[in-house]
């Protein structure tokens, strides 16, 4: 089978990729900078978008990190990052449909979710603008695309090796900042890498998905609980709070956005599960374990 995958050289692009190679799959990168000597293809954005499409997996994984200050310019350029690549896509896709259109997307539609458990029936927030606003912004730009079929993986925080997520909370871990975030109660949806591929796999080869699909793992957990899960595996002591003042302080010197932190969303993965679709890692501490262990 042929993937292409839009703005592929990111970390979760980089992982899918050496994934689907393995499994002995066709893999075409569509990135701004084509490189040489890696063990796929890699176009650029002004190639034969429609020839590479035809036919193919595709998965839009274009745009910039949302770890960014929520300044009005980093909004617009978080939404142009991601919008306009879509309708490039989409475009393209005019000229030659792909089989099954797989598109990104983020659990932070929702905003600020509360204790309400999310599912796939759940209508998006109003707000903020840098995660709902520009998470309905891309959805919206892939909306009717020429495709056989198209799937949104609407996707929790993914940890893996070496990606910003994992590398940030294991560091504030060991420098003793490792106790609740302001209140500790917001929920944090989160996912393995491993079952985030399997659920890419899943969305690219059943044609009874399609539609919004969550990427998250069945067993959400509250702020406290998930850094007392990190404490416990890198075997740290308990470490006091950081109220909700410092986090914003901390936010500046570290340039990033404080709702990333303070905000949460109980998300679940409704449709999956009804399915049959057996997560690897459901359980946050086994997947912290699994991950930070000597490789």
């Amino acid at each position: 089978m042929k993937y292409v995958l839009a703005g592929g050289s990111g970390a979760l692009g980089r992982s899918l990729s050496v994934d689907l190679v393995a499994r002995g799959h066709d893999v075409v990168v569509v990135t701004r900078r084509p490189r040489r000597g890696w063990p796929f293809r890699m176009v650029g954005w002004d190639g034969d978008l429609a020839a590479e499409l035809s036919g193919s997996v595709l998965i839009n994984l274009a745009g910039e990190l949302v770890d960014r200050p929520p300044t009005p310019a980093n909004v617009e350029l978080l939404t142009r990052s991601r919008v306009e690549p879509t309708r490039a896509l989409a475009l393209a896709a005019a000229g030659g449909p792909p089989a099954v259109w797989l598109q990104l997307s983020t659990l932070a539609i929702y905003g600020e979710g509360g204790e309400s458990e999310l599912t796939e029936q759940s209508p998006p927030a109003d707000g903020p603008p840098q995660m709902a606003g520009v998470a309905k912004a891309w959805e919206a730009a892939a909306e009717g695309a020429p495709c056989g079929r198209q799937v949104i993986l609407r996707t929790a925080v993914v940890f893996d090796r070496g990606t910003p997520a994992l590398d940030r909370l294991t560091g504030l871990v060991r420098w003793g900042l490792g106790g609740r975030v302001g209140g500790g109660r917001q929920w944090v949806s989160w996912l393995h890498a491993a079952d985030f591929l399997a659920i890419v796999r899943r969305a690219a080869e059943d044609p009874a998905l399609s539609g919004v699909v969550h990427a998250t793992s069945p067993r959400p957990v509250r702020n406290a609980e998930m850094m007392a899960a990190f404490r416990r595996v890198l075997r740290r002591p308990p470490a006091p709070p950081t109220p909700e003042p410092m986090v914003r302080l901390g936010s500046r010197v570290l340039r990033t956005d404080p709702a990333l932190a303070l905000t949460g969303r109980r998300c679940v993965p409704a449709r999956l599960t009804g399915m049959g679709f057996r997560f690897r890692h459901p359980e946050l501490e086994e997947a912290i374990g699994d991950l930070l262990q000597p490789s």
